[in-house]
């Protein structure tokens, strides 16, 4: 197996696609020789631990921008078939607790459907995935025992372990996400073609 280390933040829209690409890939090479490992990388690491509101935070950010750029993720998710409900989404979380979630789920080879599961919370439903609440039952729709998550997430169980693996990517290099590192050796930026994807896949088979 070749590791593919995937740093993405799962409020990043890039990240949502880029997921729904990979998957397309895997899916069509179910052979690949790919161990995902989902790592931690905060789009937004200075927002209040509770978030804030989305649409205050994308004025802050973007200004007059701020309804434009969504076009081109919009017409990106469509063409990945990904699908969005922007209307639904009323906090812009902060993620650190997702990802403190997305290591314990690494721990039981849950990691890919835990993500896919806050992707489809946020994206989708609209749910805070910053509240210890939502997390808790992500975790459990992704066959995690809701009683534990909870319990951790009431803690600091963990908090350096992800904030020192979130620096240490941060300290590689890494400035943007979706980052893909292949056998921690190649770098692919950015939410990768399905093309480019069978390309690799096809390439290491050779």
């Amino acid at each position: 197996m070749i590791s593919l280390d995937i740093f993405a933040d799962p409020v990043c829209p890039w990240c949502l696609i880029g997921k729904a690409r990979l998957d397309r890939a895997l899916e069509a090479r179910p052979d690949h020789p790919f161990a995902l490992a989902w790592r931690p990388f905060q789009l937004n690491p200075t927002l209040p631990p509770e978030g804030m509101d989305r649409q205050a935070f994308l004025q802050a950010r973007f200004g007059a921008e701020a309804e434009r750029i969504h076009v081109p993720v919009l017409d990106a998710a469509r063409e990945a078939g990904v699908t969005l409900d922007l209307a639904a989404i009323r906090r812009m979380p902060n993620t650190f607790d997702a990802h403190r979630l997305l290591f314990w789920a690494g721990l039981e080879e849950r990691q890919t459907r835990v993500m896919s599961a806050l992707m489809r919370a946020y994206w989708r439903e609209g749910r805070d995935i910053g509240a210890p609440a939502a997390l808790a039952d992500i975790a459990a729709e992704a066959g995690m025992d809701r009683a534990m998550v909870a319990r951790l997430l009431a803690s600091d169980a963990d908090r350096d372990t992800v904030a020192e693996a979130e620096a240490h990517a941060r300290e590689r290099g890494i400035r943007a996400v979706p980052t893909f590192i292949l056998g921690n050796q190649y770098v692919l930026e950015g939410a990768q073609p399905v093309e480019t994807w069978l390309k690799v896949i096809d390439e290491i088979a050779a």
